[in-house]
This record gives C-alpha cells, structure tokens and sequence, in this order.
C-alpha cells in the first residue's frame, strides 16, 4: 500500500512523503469512548435491534406458518449454489436485464457486502474493542477499498433517487396508490444510505482526536441504527430475503407445483399460501420489470404481475397464512389472474427470484377447482377436451381423415421418432399444413416415424387455466398409450405441448424423450439443400420454446440457411408474446389491445416480407392479427421454410 501511494504521479510530483499520504488516507476514528458513551450505544442498539425484530418477527411468523410447499426438494445443491452466486453475489440478473440501473444497484449492494466488517468493526469500536486497525496494514487497505464501494455508492444511490422520484417510469409506479405514486419509503431510506456513505467518506478527512471525528462516529451509528427499523416495513426486506429466496427457488423455469392431495385445491385461502409463496410475496423489490414486459398490462388490461405479488403481501399482512379470506377477493382480482399468458417474461425479469406464474396459475387453480371461475368459453373449453379429447372440440374423425390423405404411418414402436400432432397439428387446417411441410423434411431425410393412432391434448390450456382434474386425466391416458406403444422419443412442432409432456407429465409418470422440430431442423441442416436467398426473413421467438426452453439459436439456423435473418424490437428473452399461451387462445376476445396485434405490427415495421414462426399457436394468432395489415408479410412455420428449399419429392440426399 505504501509503494502504491507513495509511487503516484500526485505524490511524486507533489513530494508528499507516503507516510503524510497514507495519513490523509487514514480513517478517523475517535480515541476512545466514555462509560457513558458505551451505554448509550448499547441502549441504542437493543432499541434498534427491538424494533427491527419486532417487524421483521411478524414477517419471518407469517412465512414459518404458511404451509409446506408440496414436491420442493432441496437437493440437488450444485444449481442453487451457482444461482445464488450468479444471481445475488455477482448480480449478473439485475445488470443484465437493465444495465445503467442495474449496476447502480449492484453499486449498493456490494458496498453493502463491502461494509459489513467495516459496519461490524464500527461498533467493537464503540465498545472499545475494535479489531481493525485503520493504521495497520489490513486496516489501511480494507478501508480505502470499503471508501471507493462508498463512493460508488453514494453516486448509484443519488442516481436512482433522480430516476425513481423525478424520471418516474410508470412501471415504479404503484398502481394501488392514489395518483399511482411511487412509494415514499424508498426516498427515506435512499436518503439514510446516502447519508450513511457520506459519514463514511466524511471520515477520511478529520483528525482522529477531533470533536468532528466524534461527531461524524455518531452520525454514522444513528444512520444504522435509524435505517434497521425500517428495512422490515419497506420494500428493502428483499435485502435480507430475496438471497433466500433466489436460493429456495422451485429449481425450474415456472415450475408448476403438484397438489398435495385430494383437499388441495390450489390458491384458494390463506391456509394455502405455501413457504415459498409467501416468502417471495415479502420479497418483491417492486421494481416493475415484470409490468414493463407483461404483454397483459402493456396491451391496456389490468394484469400487473407486480400487484398479484403485493396484493398477496397485502394479504398476509391484514389476515395471515391461515386465514378463510379468499386469496381473489380485496387484494387481487379473478379477472387478473385469467388475463395471464403465461408467457413467463415477468419470472425471466425478476431480479430477487419471484415465480410470478406458479402463484398466478395457483390461483387459477383455486377459482377453477372450486368452481368460483364461471367462464363460458372455458366452460367450453374443459369439455371440449373430456368429450372430444382435443381442445378444438372436433370430432377424433377429422384427425383418422388428416393422417390418411397425408399417407402417415401409425407408430408402431419400430421407428424412430413418434410424431406428435397435437391439436393445432391434427385439426387447425394451417397446423396441419405445418405438420405436412414437416413431414417432408423428415422423408427427405429418411428418417423413420410415426403417429399415434389415438392420440389426446396434451392437457396444456387444462393446466394453464387450473383444470387439475382434466389434466391428470389427459396426462394419464397419453402417457398409458405411450407405453403400451413403446414411445422412446418424440417430436413435436408445438412448443406448448413439448413442454407440459416433458415437465407437466412427470406429475403422473416418466414421459418419453421429446424434442421441438426447430431442434430436430438445425441438428440436421448439413443434410438438407440451402437454396439461400436475399429475402428478409424476421422471426418471432414463442415464450415456450424461448423462455421455457432457452432455445434461440436452433430455428434462427433453419432461417439464416433460406433467407436473410432479421431481428424485430423486442427478440429472444425480450421477445413479446402472442398471446396464446394459458389458455386464453381459446377465451374469446380480450380486453384492450389484442396482444397479437401488438407484436404483429413489431414484426411487420422490421421490413421483412416473411414471419417466421416456430409455434402453431403463434402462427394462429399472428394469421387473425395480420389480415388487419395492409401489404402484410406472409407468415410460415421454420419447418414450412425448410420445407421450401427441398428438391422435388422423388429426389434423394446426398449421400
């Protein structure tokens, strides 16, 4: 340290001696503390720790008395691990999702981790037995490094005190609150850090033995001991919990949590907030990313993933984990929780690891189990897939017609691949045009396969919507079928379906390896034709296939080998929905903007002449919103575009 300083261009230039430098540098700290001093402080502390605890106690009560979360296991520990160190230590999340702001916090939060010994020290001191020397060697170093995160801090916090106060994006805002004002707290309690690194730096520029040594000593205790109370009735609990939280995650992207048995209904009352459930309700930071990149709320509905969490905070708060109150009722409306597209952008958003979609698909589950959700068109819906075993509610008849005219084989556990047709695949007419282009490519490539004879919905939009009893029984038939057929692998041109047999089944039995034709297509691009083109070809990201499954790369392959690849605004883990997904492709017309037609005209203003789709559903929606375009693009699935480069049919691959 002394080589450092010493070696300085200042200090060279100067002819400071490094031992005057190294003083300027030095923390001041008063000599010594009278009897007095030291009791004071001690009271000071116990008042503080008091009303600390006496807040935070209720809150760690509600948590501890919430029930057991069914089918959480702790082990294995590895991902956990990795997460809170990716997430919380190198705040990789909050950084990434929004830069400036999030290094600002992350600015905080490292200076906090920065200050505990110093803050732990602070008070030995007090007590008289101080273990860090600021003139000794460790000493010197670790408070200089502490002043620079202080610094540092002092800026961040001063920063987001201007944007939350006086830039005001709408998504700080609090809705619930008159005026939609954004909460007063956060201005406290920015104040008292900004105050507490101020003391901190202030320190490095009095002499040791001075009145305002002592002074700034005690501004900076009171600055800690006044900013402790009020951490546990603030949104800054998440300091102490979302660490936790992030930690105690359900260890998969919206996992959706099993019932615990025949008198689990879901979300219904206080009684079945879970652990985890109300430990991220206390957790939220409300910072808003998951408004901002809702596709509800940005398309005029009343959905603000943010008030679904605080309205079961609120809950808690004013009834208790064991309460009768129905969770949709004073804090969060039915109408909310059924304007979801589980689209899982709010879950990718969240920096303090908050499952926005289990808690809204559990309280589904409690309207929809209990009977409280009358809604005609799922209504509809359920018994659609009871009698007809397909969401459209066409007749089996019309799928047995598909399979002959396109000549399909019917798996008969001898070929490769068994291919899953789905609803949109086996009865929409444009999903079958999908299926057939599809077909091409796999017999282009020789590739053996077959379809089910009998096959049911996967129990998708049942799931999405909290129809438990029609998805188990779905869930049951199609995976019986599966193994009396000995079904070894699938693939399936709909994200939807992918995902509830390879994580929604499992609630009900080992399902087959499956896969996504855009996987299937990219692994297989070296053997098939590349007539490549100078058309603009934009693609849409599916929530199902990106979010869900974090596959990006795969169908932009398909893509970049016909034509030219062309990104809209919001693509990849930003992508916007199409508003399809939980079900509500099949609940009529929505409130507001229809989603679809937001995101159609993000894809048609990038220019391209071709929408390149990876999912049926998005294919559906963006074909209604489309015919409102003039000089619309036209709208093909990757397997379509792949489809489109093969030579004729009698023609074979390469060898």
């Amino acid at each position: 340290m002394n080589l450092l300083i010493a070696s300085s261009p200042l200090a060279l230039r100067a002819g400071i001696p490094s031992q005057m430098l190294l003083a300027q540098m030095q923390l001041a700290e008063p000599a010594h503390f009278s009897l007095l001093e030291k009791l004071l402080l001690i009271a000071l502390v116990v008042i503080s720790a008091a009303l600390f605890w006496k807040r935070f106690g209720i809150v760690v009560d509600k948590i501890l008395k919430s029930r057991k979360d069914p089918g959480f296991h702790l082990f294995p520990i590895g991902k956990r691990i990795w997460d809170f160190f990716w997430e919380v230590l190198c705040q990789a999340k909050v950084i990434r999702e929004r830069p400036l702001p999030g290094l600002a916090h992350a600015f905080v939060f490292w200076s906090f981790l920065a200050f505990a010994l110093v803050t732990l020290n602070h008070f030995a001191t007090g007590l008289g037995i101080g273990f860090l020397n600021p003139a000794g060697f460790f000493g010197q170093i670790y408070f200089f490094v502490a002043a620079v995160f202080a610094l540092l801090c002092a800026i961040s916090i001063a920063g987001l005190f201007i944007r939350r106060f006086f830039v005001r994006p709408i998504w700080l805002a609090r809705p619930a609150l008159p005026g939609h004002e954004v909460s007063w707290e956060s201005g406290v309690i920015a104040g008292l850090i900004f105050a507490l690194m101020a003391t901190y730096l202030a320190s490095f520029f009095v002499a040791d033995a001075s009145l305002a040594a002592r002074l700034l000593w005690w501004a900076h205790t009171l600055v800690i001991l006044s900013f402790l109370p009020l951490v546990p009735h603030t949104k800054h609990l998440h300091l102490i919990l979302s660490p936790l939280t992030i930690f105690l995650s359900r260890g998969g992207f919206s996992d959706i949590p099993p019932l615990s048995g025949d008198e689990d209904f879901g979300l219904v009352t206080g009684k079945d907030l879970t652990h985890l459930v109300s430990l991220q309700a206390y957790s939220c930071v409300e910072c808003g990313r998951c408004t901002e990149h809702c596709p509800a709320n940005n398309t005029g509905k009343i959905l603000n993933p943010k008030e679904i969490i605080l309205g079961i905070r609120g809950y808690l708060n004013e009834y208790g984990p064991t309460a009768e109150e129905l969770l949709l009722g004073k804090y969060n409306s039915q109408e909310a929780a059924f304007q979801c597209t589980t689209c899982g952008a709010c879950e990718f958003q969240c920096p303090v690891g908050i499952e926005h979609v289990p808690i809204i698909v559990g309280l589904r589950r409690g309207a929809t189990n209990t009977g409280e959700w009358d809604n005609e068109y799922g209504g509809k819906l359920f018994n659609a897939m009871e009698r007809n075993s397909n969401a459209l509610g066409l007749s089996a008849l019309e799928r047995d017609k598909f399979i002959q005219k396109q000549a399909l084989p019917i798996f008969d556990g001898t070929q490769e691949y068994c291919l899953w047709l789905g609803c949109m695949g086996g009865y929409d007419p444009k999903g079958r045009e999908i299926i057939a282009s599809f077909v091409e490519v796999m017999r282009y490539l020789g590739t053996s396969y077959g379809v089910l004879r009998k096959e049911k919905c996967t129990g998708d939009p049942a799931r999405r919507l909290g129809n438990d009893l029609v998805f188990q029984q779905l869930a049951e038939s199609n995976l019986e079928t599966m193994q009396t057929q000995k079904v070894k692998k699938i693939v399936s041109i709909c994200p939807h379906c992918v995902r509830t047999i390879q994580t929604d089944w499992k609630e009900f039995g080992a399902p087959p390896e499956i896969e996504h034709h855009s996987e299937f297509l990219a692994r297989h691009q070296a053997q098939l034709p590349h007539n490549k083109t100078e058309e603009k070809i934009v693609y849409h990201d599916p929530c199902y296939l990106g979010r869900y499954r974090n596959i990006y790369d795969e169908p932009r392959s398909v893509i970049t080998a016909a034509g030219t690849l062309v990104e809209p605004e919001r693509t990849r883990e930003r992508s916007f929905c199409c508003g399809a997904g939980g079900g509500l492709a099949f609940l009529g017309e929505e409130s507001g903007q229809r989603v679809s037609s937001v995101r159609a005209q993000e894809l048609v203003a990038t220019g391209a002449t071709t929408i390149g789709a990876a999912c049926p559903f998005c294919n559906t929606m963006f074909r209604d919103a489309l015919a409102n375009e003039e000089n619309s693009p036209r709208l093909l699935d990757i397997a379509q575009i792949a489809a489109m480069q093969l030579p004729q049919p009698d023609a074979k691959p390469q060898a």
